[in-house]
């Protein structure tokens, strides 16, 4: 059963889902209380045959909303329609006998969207009505890209409205200023893996960033030249070589080169790597970090493989002097 789990998962993020920018998320099975009313909400009430008690309020900062005939105003905010309705209700006895009543949230403007963006297939805005989780909006934004790294962090930019608190308590801001967002970081192989710690609530106002991973650059000697993006599981000297199609003859693979960065420095240090020690197993492979350079010179020619360079490239010249003043033929 985990098997099928992690499958399912990692179709999701290998998948593109065919959503459009700002589509609600309102499928699946709603909180048993339903959305819950906040403020700046509008609610419409209808009485049954008593039209002078109708209303359309909007809920202010406070969660209050006015009702026409009542002494006070009545507290809408972190109520449900059935609940507001039974509030209302009971207000209403006093002036009719058995009120008939219907409450309903005609306009949802106490929410904000959940934002997500950085390497994901859709970059968006999405309306959250109803609870969702961090895998279900990577679904609804078509999963991440191949550049994706190996972490995802959530900003919390707002208290969730009607929350319990329980969610809340440890999340920390990412500097020492107090004022900074809180946030939290989230492994994406703990993500496609489905563990329940990496796959939390997303709140409207949330705002999630897919990081991009860092890259390396290879350079020289090598097959195919170029940048390769560090994944979670990190990645070896031998492995990038190999990623790229590997060495050319020519490489002086036992003396390669890799700049990297010092610590709170833009100055780099030099590591000397011998390749063919370690594909012996006799010298330790090198885990690269972050924007390393490796380079991979062109090994010094011998004097021989020199000699044997100039005679062929003098018989090939002479050959080339001797047929280009031949003319040529086809013959079908």
């Amino acid at each position: 059963m985990k098997s099928v789990l992690i499958s399912i998962l990692t179709l999701i993020f290998t998948a593109a889902v065919m959503v459009s920018a700002q589509m609600p998320v309102a499928t699946g099975t709603p909180d048993q209380k339903g959305y819950m009313i906040g403020p700046g909400d509008e609610v419409t009430g209808k009485v049954l045959g008593e039209p002078q008690y109708d209303f359309v309020a909007t809920v202010d900062e406070d969660g209050r909303i006015e009702v026409p005939f009542f002494d006070k105003p009545v507290m809408a905010k972190c109520r449900s329609e059935r609940e507001l309705r039974t509030d209302i209700i009971s207000l209403l006895a006093k002036y009719l006998r058995d009120p008939k009543i219907s409450i309903r949230v005609t306009e949802r403007k106490s929410r904000p969207p959940a934002t997500i963006y950085g390497e994901v297939n859709k970059p968006q805005e999405i309306t959250l009505m109803r609870k969702a989780t961090l895998v279900e909006i990577l679904a609804v934004s078509g999963g991440v890209k191949d550049e994706a790294g190996g972490m995802i962090q959530v900003f919390r930019t707002r208290t969730p409205l009607c929350s319990d608190g329980r969610d809340d308590s440890d999340w920390k801001v990412t500097g020492g200023n107090v004022t900074d967002v809180p946030s939290r970081m989230y492994s994406l192989a703990s993500v496609k893996l489905g563990k329940e710690e990496a796959n939390p609530i997303i709140y409207p106002g949330d705002v999630i960033v897919v990081q991009k991973a860092s890259p390396v650059y290879i350079t020289g000697e090598v097959v195919a030249p170029q940048g390769i993006y560090l994944k979670e599981d990190g990645l070896t000297l031998t492995e990038a070589i190999a990623k790229i199609g590997g060495v050319r003859r020519e490489a002086k693979t036992k003396d390669i080169k890799i700049y990297r960065l010092k610590p709170n420095s833009k100055e780099r240090e030099i590591i000397a790597a011998n390749y063919d020690l370690i594909k012996k197993g006799e010298q330790k492979d090198v885990m690269l970090e972050p924007y390393d350079i490796i380079e991979v010179d062109k090994a010094k020619k011998s004097i021989g493989q020199t000699i044997l360079d100039v005679v062929t490239g003098a018989a090939r010249a002479g050959l080339s002097s001797v047929t280009s003043g031949l003319s040529s033929s086809v013959i079908y």
